[in-house]
């Protein structure tokens, strides 16, 4: 009976030492989030030089893209970006989100350990580091 106790009493030793869980997904890449504020009819985003450099992309493409999917003129101060126009930050974030799905995250492992390669004639492959997978992208 009391070697029973003992392996109680170190299992509870024991189950004390381990770390807390954490409540994350479990995912080494969230999602990231664009900060922003509106000031008049612009809208600044705070953490734009952040957000690119945690998906790993040219702060001039994810620009582009968010210009020309919002049909408004961009300007990259620092490490900011101002939109030209007041958005509400659900539109800018969904815009966020479809650029990594398009331009980060690989079509074949969902991971988004990836990189571009310019191909010319605006053309550009999508590599996966991970599997090895390319798709070209425009």
């Amino acid at each position: 009976m009391s070697s029973e106790k003992d392996y109680e009493s170190l299992l509870d030793d024991i189950y004390k030492k381990l770390p807390e869980r954490t409540t994350g997904t479990g995912e080494r890449f969230e999602m990231p989030r664009f900060d922003f504020f509106t000031e008049g009819n612009k809208t600044i985003i705070k953490n734009f030089k952040a957000v690119c450099d945690k998906i790993r992309r040219d702060p001039v493409l994810v620009s582009k893209h968010l210009s020309k999917e919002m049909a408004v003129p961009v300007e990259v101060v620092g490490e900011r970006l101002v939109l030209q126009r007041k958005l509400t930050g659900d539109m800018v974030n969904r815009k966020l989100e479809e650029f990594v799905g398009k331009y980060v995250i690989c079509k074949e492992c969902n991971r988004p350990d990836t990189h571009l390669e310019d191909l010319g004639h605006r053309v550009r492959n999508l590599v996966c580091e991970a599997c090895g997978a390319r798709k070209a992208v425009r």
